[in-house]
């Protein structure tokens, strides 16, 4: 796999006691990372060269060992290089659109040059989103220059036998895209003319409407233009993909015809499982538990054998630990932001760990509706407040840097926090990470999922609640329409898309209520003599059975090999 080396990486996450977001960058040093750097057969560091800007960048080469992955991360931020060219690799996101395209170059174009100097010579070349298009080009150079001096027609005809394109993003707008004057600064004229294609040949390429000089170039249409096999990440999304892209095929397709599919995510089900439900597996199904979810009547023959009171108990664990997690996280951003001392003290005690406890952590976007739990503060405060039959939320993630409309999102969730109901039973995790997710997932009861349909392409957190026996309560978008069987958890609102926005929104506000207050609360609290929740129990192993052996990684790496690598 190929990367950037990213000096400074994605944002830390800090909350004003006002509730607004600011970013805090820390610059990695690779010398006290995992990582090594590549050198040449003479101990020097390796390097590749760009043309961007009518000057040559160069970048070193780091290497990285993810399991039995490489991955090489290739890196500006070096002395031969001018100071605006060490940025290049500066920041994930946060740089303009400028940065941004000399940034997708360099993975594109330097990630093949990489690979030569490595002998690498992959059997096909996958781009995940159209962040890579640009190798493609890479690729075709090397034919139109090479030894037999093809036509780019022809090299483009090879160069699609051999790549292969995933896209991630439902709507026109998530796509990259640029203006042709910002294609042309960062090209020059060389590049094309190394194609042998004429300006507005090269253009082209990137644009849906070759006929429109003022469409943005796009890397998702050179993407698609440039593979053999173009597919989403869900089964919904192959189907949203087709539509979004029609255009690019001949005139009078019709949208089932359009050679775009899917192969749905997956999630790495030994990274995500919690070790104590693994031990679990192990003494019910056997050490090749997960090879055994291949067949999925045997996993879920195992999973029933596993005794209610064990795996009530073992979740019973995973949530007194999650809170005290919770509560130590709380504590301290509280003290560092210097809040109340009540506010700060009642971190200590918060959540109760006998209560129902719904995890909400994702991308603080638009579409994701954070804001549809607070369309009613009044069920919302009776659900919270309630003495005998308590509900308690954990909020975790981050607004893009650049999304003033996300972060006042954010901003109005603080309004809440501190009223002595919700200090007891809300809290909003800042810095959202992997540790964060790792301790949601595995231990709340309930994950709630509201994207605005059809606008989430997957989604994976939910796939990972459900391997640790978490019930899913969400949108039917993504995933989870593939999913979802009305024994393994809930669906909020209806799959109708054509409704407008607003009305969308109130509808599945008040189907969330309703499932909340009819369903999902009087099923977690109703408990027999043994004071387990049988019935909840029972859909905890649907969960489990039902899911796992479907959304996992070894399933989707099987899916790519058989579907679209060979």
């Amino acid at each position: 796999a190929v990367g950037l080396l990213y000096r400074y990486g994605y944002f830390r996450q800090r909350l004003t006691r006002e509730g607004w977001q600011e970013e805090h960058y820390g610059e990695s040093h690779p010398s006290v990372m995992p990582i090594r750097q590549v050198l040449d057969a003479h101990g020097a560091p390796l390097f590749v060269e760009v043309s961007m800007r009518e000057r040559v960048v160069r970048a070193h080469v780091w290497r990285v060992e993810v399991g039995r992955v490489e991955l090489y991360l290739l890196d500006t931020n070096i002395p031969e290089n001018q100071e605006t060219d060490r940025w290049v690799t500066g920041h994930l996101y946060g740089g303009d659109r400028e940065t941004r395209v000399v940034q997708e170059m360099l993975l594109g174009i330097g990630g093949v040059r990489l690979l030569r100097k490595l002998k690498i010579e992959p059997y096909v070349f996958h781009l995940n989103e159209g962040h890579s298009a640009f190798l493609t080009l890479e690729l075709a150079r090397e034919l139109t220059e090479g030894k037999d001096h093809l036509s780019f027609v022809e090299a483009a005809r090879i160069v699609r036998e051999r790549c292969v394109f995933t896209t991630h993003t439902p709507v026109a707008a998530g796509n990259d895209a640029f203006p042709s004057s910002l294609i042309e600064k960062c090209f020059g004229s060389s590049y094309e003319q190394a194609l042998g294609l004429k300006h507005d040949e090269f253009l082209d390429l990137g644009r849906v409407d070759t006929n429109d000089d003022m469409e943005w170039y796009g890397l998702s249409p050179l993407a698609i233009k440039m593979c053999r096999s173009t597919n989403g990440v869900s089964l919904k999304h192959g189907e949203v993909s087709r539509a979004l892209w029609q255009e690019l095929w001949p005139a009078g397709t019709e949208v089932k015809d359009v050679r775009i599919t899917h192969v749905t995510n997956g999630v790495h089900a030994l990274t995500w499982v919690a070790p104590l439900l693994r031990e679990l597996f192990v003494k019910y199904l056997g050490e090749d538990w997960m090879m055994r979810a291949h067949d999925k009547d045997a996993f879920a023959g195992g999973i029933e054998q596993i005794p209610d009171r064990e795996l009530w108990d073992a979740h019973r664990l995973l949530k007194q630990r999650l809170i005290a997690f919770v509560r130590q996280r709380s504590f301290h951003a509280r003290q560092h932001r210097r809040e109340k001392a009540e506010y700060t003290e009642a971190a200590r005690t918060m959540f109760d760990p006998e209560a129902l406890t719904i995890g909400f952590a994702r991308r603080v976007a638009g579409y994701k509706r954070w804001k549809l739990l607070l369309t009613d503060p009044d069920r919302l405060m009776r659900l919270i407040d309630d003495a005998s039959r308590p509900v308690q939320f954990v909020f975790a993630g981050k607004a893009h840097p650049q999304d003033q409309g996300a972060k006042l999102t954010l901003q109005q969730l603080a309004v809440w926090k501190y009223d002595p109901r919700v200090m007891r039973r809300a809290v909003f995790l800042q810095d959202y990470d992997q540790e964060i997710a790792r301790q949601l997932v595995q231990s709340v009861d309930v994950w709630l999922n509201v994207p605005r349909r059809p606008q989430e392409a997957s989604g994976t957190s939910g796939q990972k609640v459900a391997m640790n026996g978490g019930l899913n309560l969400s949108v039917l978008d993504g995933w989870w329409i593939e999913g979802y069987d009305e024994t393994n958890g809930w669906a909020i609102g209806e799959q109708d898309e054509s409704a407008d926005e607003t009305l969308m929104d109130a509808s599945d506000a008040e189907s969330l209520y309703r499932v909340l207050e009819q369903e999902v609360v009087p099923q977690f609290y109703e408990r027999d003599a043994e004071g387990i929740p049988r019935r909840w129990v029972k859909m905890m192993k649907r969960s489990i059975a039902t899911l796992l052996p479907v959304f996992n990684s070894d399933r989707m790496v099987e899916e790519y090999a058989r579907e679209i690598y060979l």
